[in-house]
């Protein structure tokens, strides 16, 4: 499987990963910003299948109870939660809920708020760039913590390129504020309905947003004792 390919049945027609992209050298770079000398290492870029019950562990009852509590506040689940993913697999497996952006504050609220679930600390919100996933090129990850019961998991919520917006979580999660602010500046996802949605790392004024996989490899060129080192995609290749 190469390429954009869709997501196949592999053994025991369970799905295998779907991969879409593959990535050249060490840093996916192309021409002569790769200097790592693996310009022939290739690695796929894949994105995990849906889980299939049983997930193991207090995953299912997590999920049951998260369905159960959207339902009775008119949210339909099917809607809300896209994808139950559950890897890697084995003991450490973890658990990460795909939700559609028009659902998170929602489905935040519940993982909060509902006694068999707690999940009442956020540990922040961060960014992930994958151009090749069309029209879901710009995903928010969201890492909570029930220290009620124990237990961690992770909302993911994929927007396109060319409609960047996702809800704000600041008003179920404050301390979002400033890791939203970050996931803006770095990656260009932007919080609707965020209290001050500005950059916070960046110059107000920096152009574009530094950690997509489509802003340029280069840097500031630095000066040391009259030398100058040049941005790394001006540098000799030595792959």
């Amino acid at each position: 499987m190469t390429g954009t390919d869709a997501v196949a049945p592999g053994a025991e027609g369970r799905p295998e990963i779907e991969v879409v992209d593959v990535r050249a050298g060490m840093f996916g770079a192309h021409g002569t910003g790769d200097t790592s000398g693996f310009g022939g290492l290739q690695r796929p870029v894949a994105m995990a299948p849906a889980a299939t019950r049983p997930y193991g562990g207090w995953f299912d009852e997590a999920v049951d109870v998260l369905e159960e509590v959207l339902t009775e506040s008119g949210t339909d689940f099917a809607a809300a939660v896209e994808r139950v993913v559950v890897a890697p697999p084995g003991p450490h497996a973890e658990l990460t809920l795909h939700v559609a952006r028009e659902h998170v504050v929602a489905v935040c609220q519940a993982l909060r708020d509902d006694q068999d679930l707690r999940f009442e600390l956020s540990l922040g919100v961060s960014g992930v760039h994958y151009p090749h996933d069309t029209g879901r090129e710009l995903h928010a990850v969201y890492h909570l913590t029930s220290v009620t019961h124990s237990r961690s998991l992770r909302l993911e919520v994929a927007v396109p390129d060319a409609d960047p917006h996702v809800p704000s979580t600041v008003s179920v999660y404050p301390t979002n504020d400033w890791h939203e602010r970050e996931t803006w500046d770095f990656f260009g996802i932007v919080f609707d309905g965020h209290p001050a949605l500005a950059r916070i790392e960046m110059p107000d004024d920096w152009p574009g947003h530094p950690q997509r996989k489509d802003y340029p490899l280069g840097g500031i060129p630095v000066e040391y004792k009259g030398a100058t080192v040049p941005p790394a995609d001006q540098r000799r290749s030595y792959s």
